[in-house]
């Protein structure tokens, strides 16, 4: 039977099961074998991670032909204008491709996220960023094309699932609703 975790990666693991330099890794916090990450979340960002065994599904979630929207809150320096906001909804060129339209608001509250364990920063704006493609730290490349440097960031969504109460290191299985509905976006029986 195929195995479907979701796990909040705090800040600071690795998204991988070893490491040769004994930086925290998955294995720190899932005592589950077999499963992979589907799709990669870097050392400095933190939230929604879903794993598996279901090596279709994974492929699925992390191709950029499905389509399957990824959701983050990120915190950035200064207070994009509406110009640099309309110029990540329209994507931004990154190493010589422009990268797909995303949904980008400014929150005008501060999220409810966990504090990270690493120094506060004085209050700065937050976005809500959708993109449907997954480029190597992709998010944060685009909020510094435009001049916001990414401070934190926190992927809240994958396509159906949703970060909601799960807090930093925990994991749990999915559940049969959010398995039929992560198999229905992604066009799986």
């Amino acid at each position: 039977m195929p195995r479907y975790l979701l796990f909040h990666k705090p800040y600071g693991v690795l998204t991988q099961f070893t490491d040769a330099e004994g930086r925290p890794t998955l294995a720190d916090f899932i005592p589950v074998r077999g499963v992979y990450a589907a799709g990669r979340l870097d050392k400095n960002s933190e939230g929604l991670l879903l794993l598996t065994d279901d090596g279709r599904l994974a492929h699925r979630v992390t191709h950029p032909r499905w389509k399957l929207p990824k959701t983050y809150l990120v915190q950035v320096e200064g207070v994009p204008d509406e110009a640099a906001l309309e110029r990540l909804r329209r994507g931004v060129v990154l190493k010589g491709r422009r990268t797909a339209p995303a949904q980008v608001e400014l929150l005008t509250e501060p999220p409810d996220l966990p504090p990270r364990p690493v120094r506060d920063y004085h209050p700065t704006p937050w976005l809500r960023i959708t993109i449907r493609e997954g480029r190597k730290r992709q998010v944060r490349r685009m909020t510094a094309a435009v001049g916001h440097p990414t401070l934190r960031l926190v992927r809240v969504a994958i396509g159906p699932l949703k970060l909601d109460d799960l807090a930093p290191g925990q994991w749990r299985e999915l559940t049969e609703q959010e398995r039929r509905a992560l198999f229905k976006a992604l066009s799986l029986s």
